[in-house]
């Protein structure tokens, strides 16, 4: 049994909290949070404290708290036993306190408050000091998940960026998307089997393989319409920057 206590209230401490409460091998003793009103939700479920110095022993704190809070909360504890590790993609292990031990369970998936994810889908990146640690995170991440990555703080910056290009940059994009059909007065909900194809081929096919449309064709016409149809500049803009960086990719003359 690996005892577990959660440092933080938010989407992904939610999303840990139900999903270690399936597993009998994991148990979630403790959750703390400086938000009233959020630790009550888990205080439904677990004990919860919201006074740092209350924090029980443990086997793995795990950090799920913005970037900007990981150094300030890590430095305020004052932990004797136990592996602190946090959550995010783009804060280096060495981050954390030096005097500790220390690692990385990084969960690499977009939290959405209501929404359930499959975590054996999900990739979990794992690091940690010595090999004592590796082994403890990867006993508690292949719990939940079928896919366990070893990777180092550099490695995890980069996939980080490259997950934001995926995922909020395209999810943006999305957002675009649904906000000129509804000045058009088209159905979003058209555009949802095209969402869904897109993002199903690149299972089969390399993305350089999968693109489609005007700027991969390098049709010059559609493209010329499109860009008279957004009246926004910087929707013009982006248009263009995609629109350029497609046809140069496929060596298109611009």
């Amino acid at each position: 049994m690996i005892n577990v206590v959660i440092l933080g209230t938010g989407n992904v401490a939610k999303h840990l909290l139900d999903v270690f409460m399936t597993h009998d091998g994991i148990k979630v003793v403790q959750v703390y949070g400086r938000n009233q009103k959020a630790l009550s939700v888990f205080g439904k479920y677990v004990p919860t404290t919201s006074e740092i110095s209350k924090i029980i022993l443990a086997d793995i704190y795990i950090m799920a708290v913005s970037d900007d809070a990981i150094v300030e909360i890590a430095s305020r504890l004052d932990l004797k036993e136990g592996l602190l590790v946090h959550t995010s993609g783009s804060i280096p292990m060495k981050s954390l306190p030096k005097n500790i031990r220390r690692g990385i369970f990084y969960p690499l998936q977009t939290f959405t408050v209501g929404r359930t994810v499959d975590f054996k889908e999900i990739p979990i990146c794992i690091e940690a000091e010595n090999d004592q640690d590796y082994g403890l995170l990867k006993q508690l991440a292949s719990i939940i998940s079928n896919k366990v990555v070893g990777m180092d703080s550099k490695q995890r910056k980069s996939l980080h960026l490259a997950a934001v290009m995926a995922n909020n940059f395209t999810n943006h994009m999305y957002f675009l998307s649904n906000e000129f059909c509804e000045q058009k007065g088209i159905p979003f909900d058209l555009l949802h089997p095209l969402i869904k194809e897109t993002a199903h081929k690149i299972q089969d096919l390399a993305p350089y393989d999968a693109q489609t449309g005007p700027a991969r064709r390098n049709d010059k016409g559609t493209l010329k319409k499109h860009l008279a149809q957004l009246k926004n500049k910087n929707h013009k803009e982006l248009y263009r920057l995609l629109s350029k960086s497609i046809r140069k990719t496929y060596g298109k003359k611009l």
